[in-house]
């Protein structure tokens, strides 16, 4: 192990110094391997490999420019299309406008890639937390459901992909690596799993040194499951039985080779929950924790205080940084505060260029993350090496597997250098308004619900006259709210039946990871309308353009999402009623084109 950490910290250190070669290097190997894919040769490359051609001749694009190749390849066009290599299955991410799942290409040479920067992240955690192969990780990992494209590929997310794969299954030891067995981590239903991981954990609690989730939403959910089930999981731990809500045959046989008869544990477990406080649970129950693993940047930032109050302020290491389209870059201060976590992107993962973002409005920026970009032109897109510190950009990425100057969406700023390859602080993704777990709801599919649900309201004379909306993270799991203003005839009341049920047209309207969190995943709560006196949104606007936040009346309009802590307490105060969701939306998984195979 330290030989091979050896390794990997040399490797980091050679590539981040001789970035611009590696990045040459890279693209040229990209397009040398794929010159005859039919994507490149439409656009003229005509084998060409150097930055200069490459950049005259190939656009940069977003999804949308390139889904009439992605779905000739789902419907099971196997001809190289985007990439020479066969695509193996396809990782879903965010949907488009309209609901459905973006799916991006992969093949099995990029999940190789995916693996060697976790293993180098390991190397870069273990200067900082010697020992840890001494005791075991209490790690949440979940799957999702999967579906298959009319072609026969799967289509699935990509921590499901990592963790049905081969490579992964034949790497994980939850013996003496980790408390979770795979078996807990591959069953869908999600209580099942939720519960069967907690009580492994407890039962392995001395031998817990770090815990961890992909993202800090998932650790909430799982310390508020502890909260709401520990007194079934103590009646476990006492007798060695297994709770009877538990089915699944494998996860049963699994979780027993762990679970004994423990009435000693199962006392400390109870007397610890059952404290009027639940601050430091984590180093109470976990006692030899040193840090908790979880992605803490962007959205997830809005769950830092909970998690230093659960965890007594361990360190909240954001290790790694990655999307479904290619994996990017590492942490190298894992101590760091979350406010300060920045990543240098490893170059051999893909090809990174880079958009200058120029915000005109600093005064939405910090009331609203809807996007604020002028127009930009490509030629301004510039190199890894060439990035100014300070700067905003969006991430552009070529990718072994197919995508060419892709745009990814991730809004970074640049805050150092580690030898000659810049240090990265995440920023936002753009575009995104509203987010609580996986999800990521934009502007234009928030606008297009509330136009949907508005249609519940026209029997009634009404309409919405305007809205915002936030992401409440104060409930487990957390929800959206969002904040309508009527125009209603007054002698025709709106029964609250009606307004439940915009509630759930908004949310059958939202795409389908968003779906998926409320229904099987039960990661995101009920949606919630407010509804605000008249008048609300006047001062709102007059809070903006005369409190000390200075925004000109000319440049103002409604933030389609608040995070600025007086906006939301004004809206609140103004709050007549309130309604929720009462269902959960209709959802299925796979594409709404095609049927899935799950």
């Amino acid at each position: 192990m330290a030989e091979e950490n050896k390794k990997n910290l040399e490797f980091i250190e050679e590539v981040t110094t001789n970035v611009d070669e590696v990045q040459k290097r890279v693209l040229d190997e990209i397009l040398t391997r794929n010159a005859n894919v039919e994507y490149l040769q439409r656009h003229n490359l005509n084998g060409h490999t150097d930055r200069e051609t490459f950049k005259k001749f190939v656009p940069v694009i977003t999804y949308e420019d390139i889904q009439p190749d992605i779905n000739r390849i789902a419907n099971g066009d196997t001809s190289p299309i985007l990439c020479s290599q066969p695509v193996s299955e396809f990782i879903t991410s965010t949907g488009t406008s309209g609901g459905e799942n973006k799916l991006i290409p992969t093949t099995e040479e990029e999940k190789g890639r995916r693996y060697q920067l976790y293993g180098l992240v390991m190397s870069v955690v273990s200067q900082f937390f010697p020992d840890l192969e001494k005791g075991k990780g209490m790690y949440f990992l979940f799957i999702k459901s999967e579906a298959k494209t009319p072609g026969g590929l799967l289509a699935r997310p990509i921590f499901t992909s990592v963790y049905k794969s081969s490579h992964f299954r034949s790497s994980y030891n939850h013996v003496s690596q980790y408390t979770s067995p795979i078996e807990a981590i591959l069953c869908l239903d999600s209580y099942q799993s939720m519960y069967s991981q907690m009580l492994c954990g407890l039962c392995q609690n001395r031998e817990v040194v770090c815990v961890g989730t992909v993202f800090a939403s998932t650790f909430i959910r799982a310390m508020r499951f502890l909260e709401d089930h520990w007194s079934l999981l103590c009646n476990d731990i006492r007798t060695g039985t297994i709770n009877n809500k538990i089915i699944d045959p494998k996860v049963i046989e699994a979780v027993m080779k762990i679970l004994k008869p423990d009435s000693e544990l199962a006392d400390f477990i109870e007397a610890e929950c059952s404290k009027d406080s639940w601050e430091g649970i984590v180093i109470r129950l976990w006692p030899n924790t040193k840090y908790v693993d979880v992605v803490v940047t962007g959205a997830m930032s809005q769950y830092i205080p909970m998690l230093d109050y659960y965890s007594n302020s361990l360190p909240l290491v954001s290790i790694a940084y990655g999307s479904s389209e290619c994996s990017f870059g590492i942490n190298l201060n894992p101590l760091c505060k979350p406010s300060e976590v920045t990543y240098t992107l490893i170059p051999t993962m893909g090809y990174f260029e880079f958009l200058p973002i120029h915000r005109s409005n600093e005064f939405i920026e910090s009331i609203s993350i809807s996007t604020l970009l002028n127009e930009k032109d490509e030629q301004q897109l510039v190199d890894l090496v060439d990035v100014k510190i300070g700067q905003e950009y969006e991430l552009v990425v070529t990718t072994y597997s197919g995508l060419y100057r892709y745009r990814v969406g991730d809004v970074l700023r640049v805050a150092g250098y580690k030898n000659n390859t810049p240090q990265l602080n995440f920023i936002r993704r753009e575009n995104v308004i509203l987010s609580i777990d996986f999800d990521k709801t934009n502007e234009f599919d928030l606008q297009n619900a509330v136009n949907n649900a508005a249609n519940n309201l026209m029997p009634f004379d009404a309409r919405v006259v305007d809205y915002t909306s936030y992401a409440d993270t104060a409930t487990i799991p957390g929800h959206y709210v969002l904040f309508w203003e009527l125009s209603a005839n007054a002698s025709a009341t709106i029964p609250p039946s009606i307004l439940q049920d915009c509630c759930l047209t908004i949310e059958e309207s939202l795409d389908s990871i968003y779906l998926q969190g409320r229904t099987s995943d039960k990661s995101i709560g009920p949606l919630e309308i407010r509804i605000v006196e008249t008048g609300t949104f006047d001062k709102l606007m007059d809070y903006c353009c005369t409190s000390l936040l200075g925004a000109s009346i000319n440049q103002y309009k409604t933030p389609r999402c608040v995070k600025f802590a007086p906006l939301v307490e004004l809206l609140n105060s103004r709050v007549v009623s309130s309604y929720f969701s009462p269902v959960c939306p209709k959802w299925a998984p796979g594409s709404k084109q095609w049927n899935n195979t799950n």
